[in-house]
């Protein structure tokens, strides 16, 4: 081994020697640095997966989804309609038991027809909702459990109440204002401004519509045509016309609803207002 002095410092040139023997074994596992040539390679480490997190509420959703009970409300999950039901429950239980003359006595104050409505609107908009027409067990009380069981698990039960308030008044005075209108110019007699009108099906048909647009294009359009075409054969039938085209009108403000209600369902989905019910 030469030592040379370049520029008043001394190198070494020749080869270097290993280390000795027992210091190579003390240096056998250490990591080395990658060198160009003859470099041991390191292992790769294969990154962990990317797992995206689910939000609480769409994961509570599709969990929920094949519950079928699910389908009825609970205390829980939808307290508006569970709330209402039970209101209905007693108001059918007085139509049925109690005396034929006070039935007709709270039907009648409780009517939405024109005289009424003149006198104390308020009022009686709020008390033609708590009966049902054909008992708690008939067609209207379930598609109510029904639609409004659907309708709040996806809006919540504010927004719920104010579909079906907005098509039961609507609906009311779009069918009558044109009576008392009729009787006032003479088509019509007096007696047709104390026409009985009372239920829940106005704020039903209207819920329906509202719910549809909700539905997947599957579900949706079959739903509207099943249920907008039982909605024509009645009014066709000509059994209760106005009440009838009250139905229809109902329905259409429904549909009218439908971009308020997807933004009240994606509001109510971000913010998972789900029910553990």
């Amino acid at each position: 081994m030469e030592r040379t002095a370049v520029g008043g410092v001394t190198g070494v040139t020749g080869p270097v020697p290993g280390p000795e023997p027992e210091v190579a074994r003390l240096l056998v596992g250490m990591p080395r640095q990658r060198g160009p040539v003859g470099a041991v390679p390191v292992p790769a480490v294969t990154p962990p997966l990317h797992v995206v997190p689910v939000p609480a509420g769409a994961a509570a959703l599709r969990a929920r989804s094949s519950r079928p009970w699910r389908l009825f409300p609970t205390p829980t999950g939808t307290p508006f309609t569970l709330a209402y039901a039970a209101v209905l429950a007693v108001t059918s239980l007085i139509a049925t038991y109690a005396a034929p003359d006070l039935v007709h006595a709270l039907h009648q104050d409780s009517s939405t027809d024109v005289a009424h409505l003149v006198r104390t609107p308020v009022l009686v908009l709020l008390a033609s909702a708590l009966w049902v027409a054909g008992g708690f067990l008939g067609p209207y009380a379930l598609g109510f459990l029904l639609v409004l069981t659907a309708l709040e698990r996806r809006i919540g039960g504010v927004r719920t109440a104010l579909v079906f308030v907005t098509g039961h008044v609507l609906a009311t005075l779009a069918t009558e204002v044109p009576v008392g209108l009729a009787v006032l110019v003479g088509r019509l007699p007096d007696s047709s401004l104390f026409r009985l009108d009372y239920g829940i099906s106005f704020g039903v048909a209207t819920s329906t519509g509202a719910l549809a647009g909700l539905l997947r294009p599957w579900l949706r359009w079959p739903a509207l045509a099943l249920s907008g075409g039982m909605l024509v054969q009645d009014l066709l039938n000509l059994t209760d016309p106005l009440t009838d085209w009250g139905h229809l009108i109902s329905l259409v403000i429904g549909i009218g609803m439908w971009p308020v209600v997807r933004r009240w369902h994606a509001a109510h989905s971000k913010s998972g207002s789900v029910g553990p019910g």
